[in-house]
């Protein structure tokens, strides 16, 4: 597998450029190429619509096991963004790869999500008419043509999984009630899972505590912090509460670019910060 050349635009190495793998670690078909430490790098990224530049030469990396948030006000660019990585928007210019070798500008959404992307939108998608518990076995990675579903049987590997997912999302309890009885914490809890049975190695969470109570929020933010590490989490939001919560590097993002980036308490003393976000 050939190493892919990407330097930096200021013209330091990027961290593709010493090889595809540590020495001795060879690489199987369908493996992701962490080898440098990164998840996702996003370089020079440009998209427009109708003459509105809705991302301007924005430049990212995603550490692997990281847990990034992503705030800045309407119109910056956040959604776009996610779009880029999934593949629902394809970029003017730029750069996207998951880790070293995965060229997301060249794959389809599906491919994308097979790769090992997740994405959960601000409004949960779950089947309301179905347990949880079917909704996690509908969310599985199998096969999923049609004769393979109809006669597949659920093994003690895949009843176990789901076990340990419903133990985690906090609904072990629920696990036989209809999806779409549940709080709206729940239904937000029970699509994140969704997503976990997916076996993701990269999730981005468009406003996940949007609409949630207190508490809700708070356990939220305990999921997230024991996702990390095992999964790399790009988290979009304007709750700055939950953002402390979360801790970790903070990105500003402002007109399409990144405007700041550090602890909460950093982008927050940044005047430009204050002046385009927070002082709003």
């Amino acid at each position: 597998m050939k190493a892919v050349d990407l330097p930096l635009a200021n013209g330091e190495n990027s961290p593709w450029d010493s090889g595809t793998a540590e020495l001795g670690h060879i690489l199987h078909p369908g493996e992701l190429d962490l080898s440098h430490k990164v998840i996702l790098y996003l370089e020079d990224i440009s998209v427009s619509f109708d003459g509105f530049r809705a991302l301007n030469r924005l430049s990212l990396t995603i550490d692997s096991g990281e847990l990034r948030c992503i705030i800045g006000p309407n119109g910056a660019g956040k959604t776009t963004m996610m779009d880029v990585i999934t593949g629902k928007t394809r970029p003017d210019e730029g750069r996207a790869f998951f880790g070293q070798t995965i060229d997301l500008t060249r794959l389809s959404e599906a491919e994308i999500a097979s790769s090992g992307i997740g994405r959960k939108f601000q409004k949960p998608t779950i089947f309301e008419n179905h347990s949880v518990f079917e909704n996690l076995e509908l969310a599985m990675k199998t096969d999923k043509r049609v004769r393979r579903s109809l006669f597949s049987v659920l093994d003690s590997a895949a009843a176990d999984r789901i076990a340990e997912t419903l133990e985690l999302i906090r609904l072990a309890g629920a696990a036989d009630r209809q999806a779409g009885l549940l709080s709206h914490g729940q239904k937000q809890w029970l699509e994140i899972g969704m997503l976990l049975m997916q076996e993701p190695r990269l999730l981005l969470l468009d406003e996940p505590v949007a609409g949630m109570t207190d508490e809700e929020t708070e356990r939220t933010g305990e999921l997230f912090l024991s996702l990390a590490g095992l999964h790399s989490l790009v988290v979009v939001e304007h709750d700055m509460a939950f953002v402390r919560q979360l801790g970790g590097r903070v990105t500003v993002l402002h007109e399409g670019s990144v405007l700041a980036e550090g602890s909460l308490e950093e982008v927050q003393g940044d005047p430009r910060v204050i002046e385009v976000y927070l002082g709003r």
